[in-house]
């Protein structure tokens, strides 16, 4: 058997995988040594097996991930972000819709100290959609304010998207950080518009609430001043130089653990938890990382992605056409698979057509983010959604949720529009 069938049969076979609900990370691992195998022997499977393991965990650009991942477990575990929604509130609720816009500013809040889509979500949602109940709003509306707001994790930085983006395409993580801050607010404007759409659309969903005064404010600014500067140190000196990505997620997890201790809000349980779910965390993401390494060896030696770009070519879709079909692909594996696995699983097919295209690899880096996160709220399977139901379960239908999603997937065409027109830009 040549190897461009091996490879496409690999290729079926890991999506069939996929299917049957087999864990990413072990799908493609075991597809990967069978492909191997049959292209090119026992021995040099065996020998990938063991090196690709080895040099990928020891990568210092990876070795960020568990920092992050620590930073933003233990700003959780001793309620660093608890007042943010709160903050956003007193700030926001003037404007029409304004609890709406509050959660989805906390979600950003939030975003910048964890970079998960889902704990954004979840913790924003527990305390953003009572509230917004308890003030007569649309359900549909409300949750999915937070759903959508959840989102923005993938892109304000510390991402974890992004950062594997960067490993597979050996680019910059601190240029995909600086173009995921810009992308990351520039979805939070995109949402912003759509609840004051609704507004205008049926005021009733989204009553005016009291607004608060300046020393309300102020006031409720001060208490979050830990997270307001636990996001500002690692921020700036990520941006200004002083430290790399990796350097900076050990940072911010050591100012998150300064932090905690001082506000005496970090006992010896909260700990035992952050590490045990940074642990868990990692590892799961690392052995889907090894997977992808084996599987981009997998693409190359059966010449597969050789052939997917001479059928680009020979369909003479052109630059724009590409990134169409790129979109359309992106947006329909969102709706199965969740954002890492389908990035891990495209990237070896991808990247290659779009180097020879001329697309810088920043932007589509983060183009492919923005996508990634629209499938976090499209059904069947939209873990926000699924997230913000079991948070909301008492008082809202999931059917409900999805609806109230509608106005939130426009923004988010809209903004993947504008990135599209832009790219010429970068």
């Amino acid at each position: 058997m040549d190897p461009i069938t091996i490879g496409l049969f690999a290729l079926v076979g890991l999506l069939a995988l996929i299917a049957l609900r087999v864990p990413i990370g072990v799908s493609l691992i075991f597809v990967s040594f069978v492909g191997i195998f049959g292209i090119a022997g026992l021995r040099p499977a065996m020998s990938m097996l063991s090196n690709i393991p080895y040099t990928l965990s020891a990568s210092w650009t990876l070795s960020s991930i568990p920092m992050f991942l620590l930073m933003g477990f233990v700003a959780y575990h001793s309620g660093l972000t608890r007042g943010l929604f709160e903050a956003a509130r007193v700030w926001w609720s003037w404007l029409p819709g304004g609890l709406a816009i509050a959660s989805l500013a906390g979600a950003s809040g939030f975003a910048a100290v964890s970079g998960s889509s889902v704990a954004c979500s979840a913790a924003i949602g527990r305390i953003a959609i009572p509230e917004m109940k308890r003030n007569n709003y649309d359900l549909r509306v409300a949750t999915g304010s937070v759903a959508a707001g959840g989102t923005i994790g993938a892109l304000i930085p510390p991402s974890i998207i992004l950062i594997l983006f960067g490993i597979q395409s050996n680019s910059s993580i601190n240029a995909l950080f600086m173009g995921g801050l810009f992308v990351g607010l520039a979805s939070l404007l995109f949402y912003i518009l759509a609840v004051l759409f609704v507004w205008w659309w049926k005021p009733e969903r989204l009553p005016m609430v009291e607004p608060y005064t300046m020393g309300d404010r102020w006031r409720k600014t001060l208490e979050i001043w830990p997270v307001l500067l636990l996001i500002c140190s690692v921020l700036g000196g990520l941006f200004g130089g002083v430290f790399t990505a990796t350097e900076a997620g050990a940072f911010g997890a050591f100012l998150a653990l300064v932090l905690g201790v001082l506000r005496r809000s970090l006992s010896r349980v909260d700990f035992k938890e952050s590490l045990v779910d940074t642990i868990l965390a990692s590892g799961s993401l690392f052995i889907i990382a090894i997977g992808a390494g084996l599987f981009t060896r997998l693409v190359a030696m059966s010449g597969l992605s050789r052939e997917v770009g001479l059928l680009v070519e020979a369909m003479g879709l052109g630059t724009t056409g590409l990134l169409l079909v790129i979109v359309l692909i992106y947006i329909a594996l969102g709706m199965f698979l969740e954002p890492i696995g389908a990035l891990l699983l495209t990237l070896p097919l991808f990247l290659p057509l779009t180097t020879a295209h001329g697309i810088d690899t920043i932007w589509f880096g983060l183009l492919v983010a923005k996508l990634l996160e629209i499938g976090m709220i499209t059904p069947p399977v939209g873990l926000n959604v699924f997230v913000i139901h079991s948070v909301a379960r008492d008082y809202v239908k999931l059917e409900q949720i999805f609806a109230g999603i509608l106005p939130f997937l426009a923004a988010d065409i809209a903004l993947v529009g504008a990135m599209l027109l832009t790219r010429n830009l970068f």
